[in-house]
């Protein structure tokens, strides 16, 4: 089941800044329907002034399709999602992405591994986890694109 949503929210924001609709991301993300935290996200994305389609997949083929598309087992989260050739894996924040897509590498997409507090859709307060963003590479290796620390 898909869901196509074009916020309002998002409408608003580029009325009030002038981003054209053409500057949005759209974000196909892929996740279990009992997950909640995956719709915060998608919300989150949405807030950002993005486009998500969400679908609901049975676990076996989410994991299916993570490992098709070249998502490590270590930084596998609770929803994947496509935007454009980049693979974007867990709750990783809008600015990573639109960086990502902007400078264009040769990689297959982003990961934030677990579900860190703090991260977009996992808010709760003020209070933030360290966590890393990962940049994953064709090679499979892996680096760091992008570190958060901790809040109180």
């Amino acid at each position: 089941m898909s869901i196509f949503r074009i916020p309002l929210a998002a409408a608003a924001l580029f009325a009030l800044t002038g981003i054209a609709a053409a500057e949005a991301l759209t974000f196909d993300l892929a996740r279990t329907q009992s997950c909640g935290c995956c719709l915060a996200y998608a919300k989150r994305l949405e807030d950002s002034g993005h486009v998500v389609q969400v679908s609901d997949l049975p676990m076996a083929s989410l994991m299916q399709m993570k490992n098709e598309l070249g998502v490590p087992a270590e930084l596998a989260g609770c929803h994947t999602s496509k935007v454009g050739n980049y693979v974007i894996e867990g709750h990783v924040p809008a600015a990573d992405v639109e960086r990502l897509v902007s400078e264009a590498p040769d990689a297959v997409g982003l990961a934030v591994a677990g579900m860190p507090v703090g991260s977009p859709g996992m808010e709760y307060g003020d209070r933030r986890d360290a966590y890393d963003v990962t940049l994953i590479h064709r090679d499979g290796s892996t680096s760091v694109y992008n570190s958060y620390p901790a809040k109180d």
